[in-house]
């Protein structure tokens, strides 16, 4: 939920707790005792970490103790394990982060002071924690749900991991004044929910066994060292867990929505209080609403973004005060740290206002005398007083700047003259409506805490069709870092790291009314390396990426966490909740990736402008092991790629269709363009006339996509300062107030008559399908992931006997309808087998991609890959290839059999490389397979 969303009480949730509660479990001694002013440290995984947003628990400990003054601070992180106070692999941090130890004692040093400028003398504090107000009296560890996948043969290792957490905590004084006291939370059960794309009862079954052991394990070492232990498995799956529920208490069997949070809450009040907890939900909001409040400028400021800029090795750069670059003035430390300070006397004031309405007080928040905020000098002053940057306007001035390929035309569609919210687009994206979606970033690089948190998603809607936007909607004017976006389902899907958030529109507004987490553990080291480069693939997935310094560990119901440090493509799938690591390389930062109308896709890392074929570095690996560098598709020229596109549109002439479309932001300030070509089992392309380019130093092409009229539509994020390594982060002269969005057009040619997508029947839209242009088809399928599963996939079979011809388009077809069906996670054996054996060896070499997703449903996979192994396309056989990496188990042994029986055909570099990396994979796992 928002910050607003999540005060406002959900009508659901009164009646809920007299269904759910009207026979309370018998009540039991107390068996925690809290004293005043006690401190309260939440640790471990994304069960605790998603209690501070929406509050019940800490809600109802407060209404108990309204005299004591309590100080509740959140620490809890995705993904981590009850041993990752001593490993770094189970507790994921970014550089300087803090260690646990740290954290629960509110005390870390600075991490570099060797590294201070003079200038930095007098501003920082010798410990960077002082004011966080952790200094834990009494933990509360959530532990056990990650822990568990590791099944029976990790209960011992477990269990050893427990006593020594129990023991190292107990030891601490992070108080200092004596031993915590410590609290372990069982994991609750996985919740089975009535939805076929979730786990089904057997898979939940078994998870809830493997969950009650762990469980066990928890409470025999909590016994055993005298701590507290407080089950939560008993009585959720005797109770609102034991049948699925009318009301899902959870998102996806294992992370709790704000129903589920207030049924643990009370649950877990019972146990630790021997008492009932309060029902008057009403009462309590006003609470509720002071609590979330104090955690939300919590959570900005432990997981503040930009960490590696903060705290880690970039916080410690240090930048000349007027022209010039590195110097000896001031470095993003003292800078940031002030920010920290001020963010935590923020929080620490929300306190004193939930203690005063606990006590049923009028209460304020104090934001008077705030510590200062240090002002920075730019290292790159421009020519105009005070050091600015001039500007040209958006329209005849910046557009005589460009230089255009040889018959085509840029008209200026939107900017900040026309619309001043629409500042540093650092994504786009056309809807089903035909409408220009926006993610502006005004908070760049990061939000600055008094000042408002406003990064906006715009709709920009050219209502009168003269090429020029003339209404702008703010779908969402309260996030931060929106860094990347995609639609599906109804709604939208947002990167707002460290997570990813769902937003719909539930009354026609245009603004949305539902937000909800769908993703958490996502580091936001540096803001520049976050999720970015949103894509839905044909099958329905979402991918991301992000870049080095960040180290990300992401929770799933699927299994145990995926894990990545330094450079990743992400993919999931929002309908099942799958969550994986597409790609592990070491990346600078990637940026960039796109699929041609045959299901292949590129990755560039942004900071190179490399350019790689996808298939030769996306096959399974295990973490920490990352790719090996495969070929690339070209040999770059200039340097950093901030997107790319596959320009499918009639309205230009054939010869640019399916041609590749590379922004560049610095010395080339431009959209390149390359001509793709087959390359053996891969992709080559050759570089050719760009589309525009501009000797304006402020012109930056963000992201490019082709519009419904079949023109390029690309953004001008528009800044003379885009680097966060080159200048202070907070230097003056980070633009925050330019923004452009721009179309290119082929003169003489008129421009595509959009086909209507939303709101059209289903049977239309699947004929959508059979269009020409990609984009045309990307906005029908994003229109069919929000119809019922049932009625799209009725319809696609129909249409499946109409599209029988042996030809490519009717093979690309049959294609679409098979992707259509990987969208709605509904296997259709048939026509993948027979997909498989089309004509067409791009369809064979697609189909071949689909049989990986669905591995796990249909009869004999591996037999299926055999034959694409030794097909007569090397293409096929790439993608075989590929495919075998993801058998595990006691499937490895054979998959890396068959791997070895494309060597009896003719092998090119890239088919050595991707054989090389399945090898990798499927020699360590049939190796630990014969150890079990």
């Amino acid at each position: 939920m928002s910050r607003t969303s999540a005060m406002s009480l959900d009508p659901r949730l009164g009646l809920f707790v007299l269904v759910a509660f009207a026979a309370p479990a018998a009540a039991r001694g107390q068996v925690l005792e809290l004293n005043p002013k006690d401190h309260i440290c939440i640790i471990g995984n994304a069960l605790g970490e998603r209690m501070q947003h929406d509050g019940w628990l800490e809600t109802l400990i407060h209404a108990r103790h309204p005299e004591h003054r309590l100080v509740f601070r959140n620490l809890a992180y995705s993904g981590d394990e009850i041993g990752g106070w001593k490993d770094g692999n189970r507790r994921m941090r970014s550089m300087s982060f803090g260690s646990q130890d740290e954290w629960l004692a509110g005390n870390s040093p600075v991490p570099q002071p060797q590294e201070l400028s003079p200038r930095d003398q007098g501003k920082v504090q010798e410990n960077r924690f002082e004011l966080a107000d952790t200094r834990a009296d009494v933990i509360f560890a959530f532990f056990g749900y990650n822990e568990s996948y590791a099944g029976d043969a990790g209960l011992e290792a477990f269990r050893k991991d427990v006593d020594a957490f129990i023991e190292h905590t107990r030891s601490q004084r992070y108080s200092g004044r004596s031993s915590p006291k410590l609290v372990l939370f069982s994991p609750i059960p996985q919740e089975r929910i009535e939805n076929p794309h979730f786990p089904g009862a057997e898979p939940i079954r078994a998870a809830n066994a493997r969950l009650k052991a762990y469980s066990s394990i928890l409470a025999e070492s909590a016994a055993s060292h005298g701590a507290v232990h407080i089950d939560l498995f008993t009585p959720c799956i005797e109770g609102p867990f034991a049948q699925p529920a009318p009301e899902p208490l959870t998102i996806n069997g294992v992370h709790l929505n704000e129903i589920g949070d207030l049924t643990v809450a009370r649950i877990a009040f019972r146990a630790l209080f021997g008492a009932e907890p309060p029902t008057d939900l009403a009462a309590l909001q006003p609470l509720r609403k002071a609590v979330n409040e104090k955690n939300w400028y919590w959570f900005h400021r432990y997981r503040v973004t930009d960490g590696y800029s903060t705290y880690g090795e970039r916080a410690f750069l240090k930048f000349s005060e007027g022209p010039g670059g590195y110097g000896d003035g001031l470095s993003n430390y003292s800078v940031g740290q002030r920010e920290l300070v001020v963010l935590d006397t923020l929080t620490s004031r929300r306190d004193a206002v939930v203690w005063s309405i606990a006590q049923g007080k009028p209460a304020q928040v104090d934001e008077t005398n705030l510590p200062e905020f240090i002002p920075v000098i730019s290292n790159k002053p421009g020519p105009l007083d005070g050091g600015k940057h001039a500007f040209l306007d958006g329209g005849d001035e910046s557009i005589a700047k460009m230089t255009v390929h040889k018959g085509m035309k840029v008209e200026r569609f939107a900017d900040e003259s026309m619309f001043p919210e629409l500042v540093n687009p650092v994504q786009m994206a056309f809807d089903a409506k035909g409408r220009l979606w926006v993610a502006a970033w005004s908070t760049y690089p990061h939000w600055k805490p008094t000042e408002p948190m406003n990064d906006r998603l715009l709709i920009l809607d050219d209502t009168d069709a003269d090429g020029r936007a003339d209404r702008c909607t703010a779908f969402a004017s309260d996030l931060h870092n929106p860094t990347g976006f995609e639609f599906w389902n109804n709604g939208v899907i947002v990167a707002q790291g460290p997570d990813i958030v769902f937003l719909r529109d539930t009354d026609g507004d245009d603004r949305y009314d539902v937000k909800e987490r769908l993703l958490h553990g996502l580091d936001t080291a540096d803001t520049h390396h976050t999720a970015n480069s949103f894509l839905l693939d044909p099958g329905g997935a979402i991918y991301f990426q992000e870049g080095t310094f960040h180290h990300s560990q992401v929770e799933t119901p699927w299994g145990p966490p995926r894990r990545v440090a330094n450079g990743a493509v992400f993919r999931f799938e929002p309908r099942t909740f799958k969550f994986d690591v597409y790609v592990t390389f070491g990346f600078a930062n990637p940026h960039g990736h796109a699929i041609d109308a045959w299901g292949q896709d590129l990755v560039f890392d942004g900071t190179g402008a490399n350019p790689f074929h996808a298939l030769l570095f996306s096959g399974d690996m295990d973490y920490p092991h990352k790719h090996g560098r495969p070929p690339q598709v070209y040999q770059q020229r200039t340097r950093p790629c901030s997107g790319i596109e596959f320009l499918s549109s009639s309205h230009f002439p054939a010869e640019l269709r399916g041609n590749l479309l590379v922004n560049n932001v610095i010395g080339f300030q431009g959209i390149l363009r390359y001509r793709m070509t087959e390359s053996g089992s891969s992709l080559g392309a050759t570089e050719v006339e760009p589309i525009v380019y501009s000797s304006d130093p402020n012109f930056r092409p963000g992201d490019v996509e082709t519009g419904p009229d079949g023109a390029i539509y690309f953004t001008d994020w528009h800044n003379p300062i885009i680097g966060h390594m080159q200048h202070n982060l907070r230097d003056p002269n980070r633009d925050r107030t330019h923004g452009r969005v721009y179309r290119v057009r082929y003169e003489g040619r008129d421009l595509i008559k959009a086909l209507p997508i939303a709101g059209e029947s289903v049977a239309t839209l699947i004929d959508r399908l059979a269009e020409a242009d990609d984009r045309v088809r990307s906005r029908a399928r994003i229109e069919l992931s929000g119809r019922p599963t049932a009625e799209v996939i009725a319809a696609a079979k129909a249409r499946l006997e109409d599209w029988k011809a042996d030809d490519p388009a009717a093979q690309h077809r049959r294609l679409e309808l098979l992707w259509l069906h990987q969208s709605h996670d509904t296997v259709n054996e048939e026509l993948l087998k027979s997909l498989l054996r089309s004509s067409d060896d791009r369809a064979r070499a697609a189909a071949t991609r689909v049989l990986v997703y669905w591995r796990d449903r249909i009869a004999d996979p591996l037999e299926l890959l055999r034959v694409q192994v030794n097909d007569e396309s090397a293409r096929v056989r790439l993608q075989a290839v590929w495919a075998l990496s993801y058998f595990d188990g006691e499937h490895a042994g054979k998959a890396a059999e068959i791997a070895v029986e494309s060597l009896i055909h003719p092998q090119d570099d890239y088919l050595k490389h991707v054989l090389n990396e399945t090898n990798r994979t499927l020699e360590g796992r049939a190796k630990r397979a014969k150890e079990r």
